[in-house]
């Protein structure tokens, strides 16, 4: 008589067995699915009953919805690794599922919700989140790790204040999400500065190429406080010249760090070479959003979007696709159909862009959102199978 459990029960141990499988597929589902309701609000007037309003409800799931669920993803992979702890799986992995899932059917109806209840359903998954890594790097004792908390703790209180945006504060809704795209750039830029030299290091040896990545030192931690320090002052004063000054300051030495990790040599693999294009768009983005600051000939939309679309669009599927390789088994190797989900979100992000340039034409919005809907409905096709079963080989 077998004793194996239902194929649902060991679908489910499976895709509860690590942070990335649930919520690596969650947000390409979720960016795709609310890019597409946005083009709609956009083109046709379609409306959804959620207190805020379109453009907000837009910002609101980009950043708390998409990108928080790719970055839930990766630490809760991470911190495994870093920390030697077993990672967070089953029920606990499973209720934090739930309460991402919960936030975003919460804030899609919370027209029909009471403001305090459609408020708190949408700060417990960040909440929750930002618990549990706690707990995991303060049960490991892992104090290297503990600046990490900081970003996920601003992202807590940016989420709280863009949602009493929603209900007559109109001013705090503003600052809720620069402080959250603040902080996911801080993440991208400390987490960048580890990995991607990193990676590329291991992939020279390999090669048996040289020179290496430049150590990390003083001046790269200067870089950061530099960058950081601007990207503060634009959540909180966005429009005063120093606050420019100082994002061109920090994109200088940012460009200066990223050259000193030798990209043009990885050109020939995919999978790091877009590891790099990711930081260069947060160097781009950063930069054009000072100019922005200081000349308001360059359209503020394009700088955001040079961020978002550029920077975090492309980071996020770098480091999906490569956590998801590497941590199923598979060769961290980009096939092509990887290498098409990288042109698809490099060119999503220049074409909304030149939308921002060209004052937001309705064609190259649509040109713009169709590119990214590929790069992340691609993504979900290609390794649902990888994420969603124990050993699935993809072919090339």
């Amino acid at each position: 008589m077998s004793t194996a459990p239902p194929v649902e029960t060991a679908r489910l141990r499976v895709i509860l067995s690590y942070g990335f499988r649930p919520f690596f597929l969650a947000s390409a589902l979720w960016g795709a699915t609310a890019i597409g309701l946005w083009m709609a609000m956009v083109t046709m007037g379609f409306s959804i009953p959620t207190r805020f309003d379109p453009l907000t409800w837009h910002i609101h799931e980009m950043l708390f919805g998409f990108a928080l669920a790719a970055v839930a993803g990766f630490l809760l992979t991470a911190i495994a690794s870093w920390t030697g702890r077993p990672p967070v799986s089953g029920a606990v992995l499973g209720t934090l599922a739930g309460l991402w899932l919960l936030g975003r059917i919460d804030v899609l109806l919370s027209r029909w919700l009471p403001a305090g209840l459609a408020i708190g359903a949408d700060v417990a998954f960040p909440l929750a989140l930002t618990a549990i890594v706690a707990r995991e790097i303060l049960a490991a004792n892992n104090r290297r790790n503990l600046p990490l908390l900081a970003p996920l703790l601003i992202l807590c209180a940016a989420d709280l204040l863009t949602d009493l945006g929603m209900d007559g504060f109109a001013r705090l809704s503003g600052y809720g999400w620069r402080l959250a795209l603040a902080a996911i750039l801080i993440l991208i830029s400390v987490v960048g500065g580890r990995i991607i030299p990193s990676f590329t290091r291991n992939w020279l040896l390999s090669r048996g190429d040289a020179p290496m990545p430049a150590a990390t030192g003083p001046l790269d931690r200067a870089s950061l406080g530099v960058l950081h320090a601007g990207l503060i002052a634009w959540v909180v004063f966005p429009a005063a010249h120093f606050t420019g000054i100082a994002l061109l300051a920090g994109a200088a030495l940012n460009l200066w760090r990223l050259l000193r990790w030798r990209g043009a040599a990885t050109r020939s693999e995919a999978l790091l070479a877009v590891l790099h294009v990711g930081y260069g768009w947060l160097v781009l983005g950063v930069a054009a959003l000072g100019i922005a600051n200081l000349d308001p000939a360059l359209p503020m939309s394009a700088a955001i979007h040079a961020l978002t679309a550029g920077a975090i669009g492309t980071m996020i599927l770098a480091v999906m696709t490569r956590v998801s390789r590497g941590h199923t088994g598979r060769a961290l190797s980009a096939d092509r159909a990887t290498t098409l989900i990288y042109a698809l979100i490099v060119l999503a992000a220049a074409l909304r862009i030149a939308a921002a340039l060209a004052g937001d034409a309705t064609d190259l919005l649509l040109g713009s959102a169709a590119l990214w809907i590929g790069a992340f409905g691609l993504f979900a096709l290609r390794y649902a199978p990888c994420l969603l079963r124990p050993h699935h080989p993809m072919r090339s």
